[in-house]
């Protein structure tokens, strides 16, 4: 008989990012950790991978993966961190390969350069099992948010990225490069076909005030409430709803750094000539700016 199954969640309060330990007899994983990052300053700091990596040492785990639900744009991924030079995989979905070409050219990053193209150990296709140990997870392509949201399932747990949100919040936007309602709405399907005691496990949480935070949902509790898609909404119904949001919706706050950062796995951008490592702004110029003077 299997040993029971811990799950430890970790919330990051800057960007509302859960983190989680998935661990059994031992062995560990750890799902969308988050590297602490103030656009102000500049600043990179790792109290949020150090909560994660002292309750791996303090509960004598062994971490065996790391696992990114996609390629996230509200905060930068601790991974790199996390693995401090070992040889602990990360993985993502195979569909980061279309992420990284989309904002390859937006950075001015070769399509094809080493940095992304090595930047995970593992890319998962829809249907794979991933190992860990007296781990094993399933392999769940979700699309729709982005193309390489996966959520990743376990026995009676499902841990969705961000395409399904606590039901007083909804659902993910689909205004991004990849993104499509009717991928996210098949998408949701797929979870909602699952029994409905399963648990949701979420990325985020930005509760409204006067609710305490969730790290996760049924999949009945969501089917019923869901305020965007519950499971008796058609899909037109919802990709007006999606649409009327997604309008009203600003630009994530970190979104250049986060992605920069995410699509190389979690690497900074490497060192100029002065030592220093930049994140860039592409500029979306309107109005007509003189040329700098170099």
């Amino acid at each position: 008989m299997a040993s029971e199954l811990h799950i430890e969640p970790f919330f990051h309060e800057d960007t509302g990012t859960w983190t989680y330990v998935v661990h059994r007899d031992g062995d560990a994983v750890v799902i969308d950790p988050v590297l602490d990052y103030d656009p102000a300053s500049g600043r990179i700091d790792d109290a949020s991978v150090r909560a994660v990596t002292t309750y791996i040492v303090d509960n004598g785990l062994r971490l065996l993966r790391i696992l990114e639900t996609h390629a996230h744009a509200d905060h930068l991924s601790g991974a790199q961190l996390l693995r401090d030079g070992g040889e602990v995989p990360v993985g993502i979905g195979a569909g980061i390969r279309k992420v990284q070409a989309h904002f390859a050219a937006l950075f001015g990053i070769a399509a094809d350069a080493p940095v992304l193209q090595g930047a995970f150990e593992q890319l998962f296709q829809d249907g794979q099992q991933i190992p860990a140990g007296a781990l094993t997870f399933t392999a769940c392509a979700t699309p729709g948010h982005t193309s390489d949201s996966l959520t990743y399932v376990i026995e009676d747990n499902a841990f969705v990225g961000d395409t399904l949100f606590a039901p007083d919040v909804g659902t993910a936007r689909c205004d991004f490069p990849g993104g499509s309602i009717e991928a996210l709405y098949a998408s949701i399907q797929r979870l909602y076909a699952l029994p409905d005691d399963t648990r949701l496990w979420l990325c985020h949480d930005y509760p409204p005030a006067g609710r305490e935070r969730r790290a996760s949902v049924s999949v009945g509790e969501s089917k019923r409430y869901n305020r965007m898609l519950d499971g008796e909404t058609a899909l037109d119904a919802f990709a007006t709803k999606r649409r009327e949001r997604d309008a009203k919706l600003a630009a994530p706050r970190l979104l250049y750094p986060a992605l920069q950062v995410n699509i190389r796995g979690g690497r900074l951008p490497r060192p100029h000539d002065n030592g220093r490592r930049y994140l860039t702004t592409p500029l979306n110029i309107e109005v007509e700016v003189p040329e700098a003077l170099d």
